[in-house]
């Protein structure tokens, strides 16, 4: 489908302003900022300042517990962000007089003069990159550092993380019901949480996969496609043809002009109406619409697509597309196609075909039976899945309310847990196993199997020597004695890189771009099993650690749990 609006080609991407450390830009709310936490983070910092403590050297692992959906898998996203927000950690003095205000008046000046140094310069943050699908457990980024200016990061990038995630899960999901072939376009703005939601929405979106989206906003920041035709109200502001003045058209190659293309459209219609194949399908169509339809063609003879469900879609709306549209290729012009928005998308969709290929073949005209149909109307997964069963001819999908307000699940549920201070390994324990922590720094690897396919996410203490293709590996899972298995991969993948340095001295990987993560993420997905991937009851995909760890976790958990005492 011709791109109808592409504002992002000719702005590009935005610049944003002067780059702080790293050559990092700021992050793309201007809301993110060292406030945007949780008052319970000045607290903690203020606490561990109190005793001296806030220096002392912490690791904190971001992870979620469960995929969302009732899937198996999960597309990391808000890493960038993250990484913006650390390059431009600075408390302002207007910021350090508010937090002074809201905390109780015994905490002492020289706390407040401590935050004033406060930034992220050693401060270490390995993570999976972003696109990456992930699994419960893993580790999606470590983080290194002052503990309390750790612990300052924590809410922040829980909120930069969940949301990302779980709407490119959602993006990815879609794709996967609707198949590689099919166009997908976002038109959420209007039912987004928000001006925020709404722009990082069609950035997620897009990264999990979608084509474009309405949002022009979202166009300018990201360079992402822009798609849009137009609206019912377009329609119905007509009332027939003689509000159109000016009628003449010229030719797509310039050379000739069509001085009343009017006339044009209406000879079409007569013609369609008179033929034999397709006679009895359609009476007198609503002039009005017909009417919208030719001053839209005119304002876009290149991009003419038509909403045509106002009046009736297959008396009316098509018939009409049909006469504007082969009165556009007179002139050398090709019709952009059609949208349905409501009614049985199936049967219509079928129904328009038809009438289509019916044209081609009465008209001859080349390809015609191949005009785009694009459908919307409160779609999900669901309906999607439904309409595949039923069979239907639709090319794309615009998809709005429930994919970008994650309408079937409000939140990923991602933790910040610390798992080392001192060099000294903590666990977090919990009658809920599900909700006991990993502990120590571990190193993550994906192990691929024969078929190219991952097989299992291993991790592994951070001084343990890594996994080698070839080798036979036992993969425990964490926590359950019984499940264990032994792998020998033909692939081996570390998932962690360093993205924030500090002052290790470490390579720090760079930033790629929104497309760059695209192409990541959908090749990501060809490289996961489809039983895992499949809508309904998906096999779960394996999590494990290995000997040492798993042992180390449950040595660790038997010393660090109080023992009861029976009377």
């Amino acid at each position: 489908m011709d791109k109808i609006l592409n504002m992002a080609a000719a702005n590009g991407p935005k610049k944003f302003e002067k780059p702080a450390a790293g050559g990092v830009d700021r992050p793309t709310n201007p809301m993110v900022t060292p406030l945007l936490t949780d008052l319970y983070q000045f607290t903690m910092a203020y606490a561990y300042w109190k005793a001296g403590k806030h220096n002392e050297r912490a690791v904190f692992d971001l992870y979620f517990r469960t995929n969302p959906f009732g899937g198996e898998y999960t597309i990391f996203a808000g890493l960038e962000e993250c990484i913006r927000l650390i390059a431009n950690f600075r408390f302002t003095d207007d910021e350090i007089a508010f937090i002074k205000s809201s905390l109780p008046s015994s905490c002492e000046d020289g706390f407040f003069d401590y935050l004033r140094t406060v930034d992220c310069s050693d401060v270490e943050i390995h993570a999976i990159s972003e696109g990456y699908v992930v699994f419960p457990k893993i580790p999606l980024m470590r983080i290194e550092g002052p503990v309390a200016a750790v612990q300052l990061l924590e809410t922040p990038f829980v909120n930069l993380i969940n949301f990302a995630s779980l709407v490119a899960t959602n993006a990815a999901r879609h794709r996967f019901v609707a198949g590689k072939s099919k166009m997908l376009l976002e038109f959420g703005l209007r039912r987004a949480q928000g001006p925020d939601g709404g722009i990082g929405a069609s950035k997620y979106c897009y990264m999990g996969g979608f084509d474009a989206t309405s949002n022009v906003a979202a166009g300018k920041l990201f360079g992402i496609p822009l798609r849009g035709t137009h609206s019912h109200a377009f329609v119905s502001s007509y009332t027939g043809p003689d509000e159109i003045t000016e009628k003449s058209l010229k030719s797509s190659d310039g050379l000739n002009v069509c001085e009343d293309f009017v006339s044009l459209v209406q000879t079409w219609l007569s013609k369609i109406k008179r033929s034999h194949a397709l006679g009895g399908i359609f009476g007198e169509t609503n002039q009005s619409e017909l009417a919208a339809f030719v001053s839209y063609a005119l304002a876009f003879p290149k991009n003419f697509l038509a909403l045509v469900d106002t009046y009736d879609v297959m008396r009316s709306g098509v018939p009409n597309f049909c006469a504007v549209a082969l009165a556009l290729n007179n002139l050398g012009y090709k019709a952009g196609g059609v949208r349905l928005d409501s009614g049985d998308l199936a049967y219509l969709s079928c129904e328009t075909r038809r009438f289509f290929q019916a044209i081609e073949k009465e008209f001859g005209v080349i390809d015609f039976g191949k005009t785009n149909i694009t459908a919307s109307n409160d779609l999900n997964e669901v309906t999607l899945d439904a309409l595949n069963k039923q069979g239907h001819a639709i090319d794309a999908f615009g998809i709005g309310t429930h994919l970008v307000t994650c309408y079937a699940q409000p939140a990923l549920g991602v933790v910040f847990k610390l798992v080392e201070i001192n060099n000294q390994p903590r666990i977090k324990l919990s009658e809920d196993v599900s909700k006991v922590s990993i502990p120590c720094k571990k190193r993550c690897y994906r192990l691929y199997g024969r078929e190219g396919y991952s097989l299992v996410d291993l991790m592994t203490g951070g001084n343990e020597p890594p996994p080698k293709a070839g080798e036979r590996i036992l993969c425990r899972h964490p926590f359950i004695e019984s499940k264990r298995a032994y792998v020998v991969p033909q692939r081996v993948e570390e998932l962690m890189k360093c993205y924030w340095p500090g002052k290790s001295g470490k390579q720090r990987e760079e930033l790629p771009s929104l497309e760059r993560i695209r192409e990541l993420c959908i090749k990501q997905l060809d490289q996961i099993r489809p039983d895992h991937m499949r809508r309904l009851n998906p096999t779960p995909y394996k999590v494990s650690v290995s000997v040492k760890l798993y042992d180390f976790i449950h040595f660790l958990w038997l010393n660090e749990a109080p023992v009861g005492e029976l009377e």
